[in-house]
């Protein structure tokens, strides 16, 4: 049997070491070919947090949040009860005022008179992205507050502006128009995550305790829908009509991740599991697994 020559050369090429054949695919070849075939605008920001490398694709845009707002907020508790202006102890009381519509389960599953924890309450906000629980923490810390941490922080793209469902208690309308409940700028995000994850928000145990409540964000929709379920998520995520958003810290076999990816303007704007945004932010995550672990036995 006599071979042809483009055949020879393909058999020859396959058997190859991949080390030979060329480099496993970049982020940013990974990536691009996904957000370009979305509807909508995208951020992302990735960043290995032991050998340093990263991602960035308008990364310093601000963009809108949603709930992941709620993360930023958590931040502000934990520093305000360092700091002795609110004890995590602190009780506060649900009364029939406070219950707004969406995400969580108080409004619809506890009754007026209910009292729990300041912690327990922070903890509704980021496993159940509770909204009720977080104007009751809002109520408890001030709704300035984050605002204020951020910017003197150096973060002049991540605010809140809002209490949730609440656009009369808005501390900057324009900005609400503009972003809803708060905003970000992806950068931003990745970098208080790798703080937070460096144990650098009050102390080690504090960052710990708060890394526990986003491992248990009860949202499967977004980053974890195509990770092996063995692959911890410590993250927050975010939904709104035309937004939908998700920072976290993937902790992989070859080292933790931080990864913000944030989308707005998105043409599919439906409540579903298969929503476009919701899909992308699923296999942007499962892109960056797979370069971070099989491609790096490959290479």
């Amino acid at each position: 049997m006599i071979l042809q020559r483009s055949t020879v050369v393909l058999l020859f090429f396959t058997l190859l070491p991949v080390s030979v054949r060329g480099q496993e695919k970049s982020l940013a070849a990974r990536i691009e070919p996904l957000i370009k075939a979305h509807r909508g605008k995208v951020a992302v920001a990735v960043k290995h947090l032991d050998n340093g490398e990263t991602y960035f694709l308008d990364a310093d845009e601000e963009m809108p949040t949603a709930s992941l707002i709620k993360f930023m907020i958590m931040l502000e508790v934990y520093l305000q009860a360092s700091e002795g202006k609110v004890k995590l102890s602190d009780m506060v009381t649900l009364k029939k005022a406070d219950m707004v519509q969406g995400s969580g389960i108080l409004t619809y599953h506890f009754s007026e008179g209910a009292t729990f924890s300041l912690r327990d309450a922070t903890r509704l906000m980021m496993v159940y992205s509770d909204n009720t629980a977080t104007n009751l923490v809002l109520d408890k810390i001030g709704l300035p507050a984050t605002t204020k941490r951020m910017e003197d922080w150096g973060l002049k793209g991540t605010k809140l502006n809002a209490k949730v469902f609440r656009r009369d208690t808005s501390i900057n309308l324009e900005r609400s128009k503009k972003f809803g409940l708060g905003s970000t700028t992806a950068r931003e995000t990745v970098g208080l995550l790798e703080k937070v994850y460096q144990g650098k928000v009050v102390s080690p145990e504090v960052c710990k305790e708060m890394l526990d409540h986003m491992k248990k964000c009860d949202d499967k929709t977004k980053m974890k829908r195509y990770l092996p379920t063995k692959i911890e998520v410590a993250h927050k995520t975010g939904s709104v009509d035309a937004a939908k958003t998700d920072a976290g810290i993937l902790y992989l076999p070859t080292g933790p991740v931080a990864v913000c990816v944030l989308t707005a303007q998105n043409e599919d704007k439906a409540y579903k599991d298969d929503n476009s945004a919701q899909i992308l932010i699923g296999r942007i995550a499962e892109q960056i697994y797979e370069y971070f672990t099989i491609g790096a036995k490959k290479k």
